[in-house]
């Protein structure tokens, strides 16, 4: 809902308890992290699975390559979900798509624990598994962005990076659960027992997983900017924007989003998701301590995603992610030729530099993406980049970067990729993006914590504390 006017009312402002607002990240973070759990599952058994499901290709580095094939397909449907699932949370509230998309993850997940390998049904195995791949992605498009919007809108203004840092906790979390379990499951059972059974038993976890968190959902309150905007939207008789007038009226909002969302998931995919099979499979690294070492990274990576969450508060979103985008244009190639180097320390201090630029984004762009978008746009405007974005960009990282280093040889060759992104990125990012940090969300009055904030809030000139004003577009309605 976009304001017309240049006034603030005390009861115009929204007093958010950080008791809900910390109850709202929990329930999304624990979603979030069943998510995550689910996609890190297939990654680290990616050299498991491509035996299984596509031995009927002879060359072990085509079978990972059609493997990561299937994890990059589950993208291209992510923006049929998310445009699916953010027309409702836009008409009806985000808590009924977060509910949903957890359920839908759980099945999809737990299918692929009971599939037959091609072993035994042949060319149908492969088939199956992209088949609950594809639901896992349509449910997915409608999830993160779903997040990532509840949690913005049910933040302070100044706490809206700390808060939003917590999304990207359940990301690591599952992660980590993910490579833990299958981590686990290698040191306890022998190779013929895993390609047996053993890497069923994680995929079979996702159902009581996905239970937990479905309860925590159905609990939440809905947001308060969306409880604002769907009062004015019927007071004011107003007709929601279609996909083709946000399109028209979002250009350079649209773009922006969609730069930033593919250097952070290329970056996200390259460390979480690629980098176990690129440990194994192009350094010949044991499987078991690759699992080790991203372990341990992402443990780590824990607190210092919260630590940039905080200080994007504290000093700016806009610079923060900066730092991150100049540490990877040129850190990227040293930290992948510190992997190449046979020792095991020098292994573990490139995969950490790499996650150490990574929670740069981690704790940071939750909170920011969302502020790009007016309050009745923003789910389906921030769903349709996101999904698009990640569909092209992120699912394929790991397709791509096998893919180049099978064909030129070059064990770099994900450093190039990764570097290259990072420098148009960063050009694009510092030209278009402006400054969201401790400020209201476009189209919403402030959101305070404290009585003391409230009083601040009306000491400011409405034109500072309304400052998106001025980034009106000229739609039908502010025409």
């Amino acid at each position: 809902m976009q304001q017309n006017n240049l006034e603030i009312e005390p009861q115009d402002i929204n007093i958010v308890s950080s008791k809900k607002a910390r109850k709202a990240v929990i329930a999304t973070g624990i979603g979030n992290a069943m998510e995550w759990f689910d996609f890190g599952l297939y990654a680290y058994l990616a050299v498991i699975l491509s035996k299984l499901f596509f031995a009927g290709v002879d060359n072990s580095g085509l079978q990972l390559v059609f493997t990561f094939g299937t994890f990059a397909a589950a993208f291209l449907v992510r923006p049929l979900g998310g445009i699916f699932f953010a027309k409702i949370g836009d008409k009806h509230g985000r808590k009924i798509v977060l509910s949903t998309t957890i359920i839908l993850m759980a099945i999809s997940t737990l299918l692929i624990g009971f599939l037959p390998t091609y072993q035994q049904i042949g060319i149908w195995a492969p088939i199956l598994l992209l088949g609950a791949r594809l639901i896992q992605g349509f449910s997915t498009g409608g999830e993160y962005s779903g997040a990532m919007v509840y949690i913005a809108e049910s933040s302070p203004d100044k706490k809206r990076g700390t808060l939003g840092s917590g999304l990207e906790i359940g990301t690591l979390i599952g992660f980590i659960a993910a490579s833990g379990l299958v981590t686990i499951l290698t040191f306890a059972l022998s190779d013929a027992q895993m390609l047996a059974w053993g890497w069923r038993i994680p995929f079979l976890i996702a159902a009581p997983i996905g239970l937990v968190g479905l309860y925590l959902r159905r609990h939440l309150d809905e947001s308060p900017v969306f409880e604002e905007m769907e009062q004015a939207q019927e007071e004011n008789d107003e007709e929601p924007l279609t996909f083709k007038e946000i399109l028209k009226h979002y250009k350079k909002d649209l773009l922006l989003s969609v730069v930033i969302v593919a250097f952070f998931n290329i970056t996200n995919y390259m460390v979480l998701s690629y980098m176990p099979s690129y440990l194994t499979e192009v350094l010949g690294i044991d499987n078991t301590t690759s699992l080790i070492i991203l372990l341990i990274v992402m443990a780590l990576m824990i607190p210092l995603a919260l630590i940039a969450g905080r200080l994007s508060d504290k000093h700016g979103n806009k610079r923060i992610v900066q730092i991150g985008l100049i540490g990877l244009t040129f850190l990227s190639i040293p930290a992948f030729m510190l992997m190449g180097n046979a020792h095991i320390g020098f292994i573990f201090a490139g995969v950490f530099l790499l996650g150490f630029l990574l929670s740069f984004y981690e704790g940071t762009l939750p909170s920011l993406l969302p502020s790009l978008f007016f309050s009745d746009v923003r789910y389906r405007a921030l769903a349709l980049t996101f999904n698009v974005s990640v569909s092209i960009f992120g699912g394929t990282t790991p397709l791509v970067a096998s893919y180049l280093v099978h064909v030129t040889g070059d064990p770099l060759a994900p450093a190039y990729y990764l570097a290259a992104i990072s420098v148009i990125g960063l050009i694009v990012f510092s030209i278009l993006f402006v400054q969201t940090s401790g400020r209201a969300l476009k189209g919403s009055y402030p959101a305070v914590e404290t009585k003391k904030e409230l009083r601040e809030v009306m000491k400011q000139d409405p034109e500072e504390a309304l400052w998106w004003q001025e980034e009106l577009p000229q739609t039908k309605e502010t025409m």
